[in-house]
């Protein structure tokens, strides 16, 4: 392996967890300086943690949820030191906020001058050969050696049967947008298109900000996210499995050995290098057939929030519906929908409809400016599977001609393409850590990289 170029400033574009932890990782190794750009008026939050609802619970427990990969307990002892809960908690989403905000104003007082926070919208970035230049929608422009695209989440894609003709007030095209509860009241009915966790989230506001009426959640499968139980620690595997027909069987047995929750978690070291090297043609059949089984098992939710859902589908409130929209009439607001396995049409006539359908990851499809620009020019391209950003196994970029740039980096959600599990802090820490080690030279001067 290559040691990549000097780098003494790098340009981290998004400042939620992955860009956070990046620049934070930075700074920890000694590396560059780092500019960390957001155009949302909160740092270290992002999306995710920028929730005032304190219903929304992180899904993973506290003993696995710190920032640092070589300090396991640090949130953990973040959070007993106010009182917020112990290793087995699941913490609220805001309260991880607060921590990830406290661990970024903690490295700004201890490495004065070599971490800048910039509120402002970068809309393109030129490639240099020594470096980039970024521009901004103020018109002003910052050269940097690097560029880290810590973009999170975009957010979803119309899917079919919805669109751009139908009136703001009854369409809420991104379910974190403004608004999402305006003018409802319970005599009015909410159709949430999509069953896991962004529809979990919504149901959660919804119902945090008083709305009492009907909900009704429709996905092509109507599967919805289990709940986290107490699962027994379990051995791991001797070697990883292949993806495709020997995972499926082998989990079934395990599940029947030692529960599915263990079956699954035990594979979590591997799921990365099982996706990896599985070939093109098995990683598109599993998408195809196990996406939506593996997404309701493998990212969970905490009891309290898996019994809340529970109570509002008992009284009636929540009706989740396996079907697929076929229209909505944009003068009535009437949805009509087909249901699984059968061949009549049913309507329904909702005063909001929120698009939960998932993050969007197709280049080709989104509106984002800055990724426009990059694909427009050739700098990006998107993965084999359009879930996102082209990278190699260093998360370096791959622009339209196959090769790779190392000075151009993408991280999370947006890598998901490469390595699947890159959604959840447990991954997105090492994979910062990784990336910041490189970027600082580290692996080069300490010892062997992650």
């Amino acid at each position: 392996m290559n040691a990549p170029p000097r780098i003494d400033h790098v340009a981290v574009i998004g400042a939620g967890f992955s860009g956070t932890l990046q620049a934070i990782n930075l700074l920890r190794h000694d590396g560059p300086r780092v500019t960390l750009i957001e155009r949302r008026d909160a740092f270290a939050r992002g999306v995710a943690y920028s929730t005032a609802t304190p219903e929304h619970l992180l899904n993973v427990r506290a003993s696995n949820m710190s920032a640092l990969p070589d300090d396991p307990d640090h949130f953990v002892r973040w959070l007993a030191a106010r009182g917020k809960g112990q290793p087995q908690s699941f913490a609220s989403r805001c309260d991880y906020g607060d921590y990830l905000a406290e661990l970024l104003a903690a490295e700004l007082r201890a490495n004065p001058g070599r971490l800048t926070l910039r509120q402002d919208e970068a809309i393109s970035l030129d490639m240099r050969p020594d470096g980039v230049t970024i521009a901004f929608a103020d018109g002003s422009t910052l050269a940097a050696d690097a560029a880290v695209l810590a973009l999170g989440n975009l957010p979803p894609h119309d899917p079919p049967g919805l669109g751009g003709d139908l009136p703001a007030d009854l369409y809420a095209r991104d379910p974190w947008g403004p608004g999402i509860t305006d003018g409802l009241t319970d005599d009015d009915t909410v159709l949430i298109i999509g069953t896991g966790l962004t529809m979990i989230d919504m149901v959660l506001a919804l119902d945090a900000k008083g709305f009492r009426g009907p909900i009704v959640a429709l996905s092509r499968r109507g599967l919805a996210p289990h709940a986290h139980g107490d699962a027994p620690k379990t051995s791991l595997p001797e070697k990883p499995v292949e993806l495709g027909s020997a995972l499926v069987h082998r989990v079934r047995a395990r599940a029947r050995e030692i529960g599915w929750r263990s079956a699954i978690d035990e594979l979590r070291p591997y799921t990365q290098a099982m996706w990896l090297s599985a070939p093109p043609a098995e990683q598109r059949r599993f998408l195809r057939h196990l996406r939506a089984w593996w997404d309701i098992h493998r990212h969970r939710l905490s009891p309290q929030v898996a019994e809340k859902v529970a109570t509002l589908r008992a009284s009636g409130r929540l009706r989740i519906v396996a079907g697929k929209l076929q229209s909505v009439d944009a003068q009535t607001g009437q949805a009509a929908f087909r249901p699984r396995h059968r061949h009549d049409i049913e309507t329904i006539a909702p005063r909001r409809i929120i698009n939960c359908t998932g993050p969007q990851g197709d280049l080709l499809r989104t509106g984002e400016p800055l990724l426009k620009s990059l694909v427009a020019s050739g700098h990006l391209r998107p993965d084999p599977l359009h879930l996102g950003i082209d990278v190699n196994a260093q998360a370096e970029t791959i622009d339209a001609t196959g090769k790779a740039n190392p000075r151009l980096i993408a991280l999370g959600p947006m890598t998901r393409g490469a390595f699947w599990e890159i959604v959840a802090v447990p991954d997105i820490r090492m994979q910062t850590w990784s990336v910041a080690r490189r970027l600082s030279h580290a692996q080069w001067v300490g010892g062997e990289g992650l």
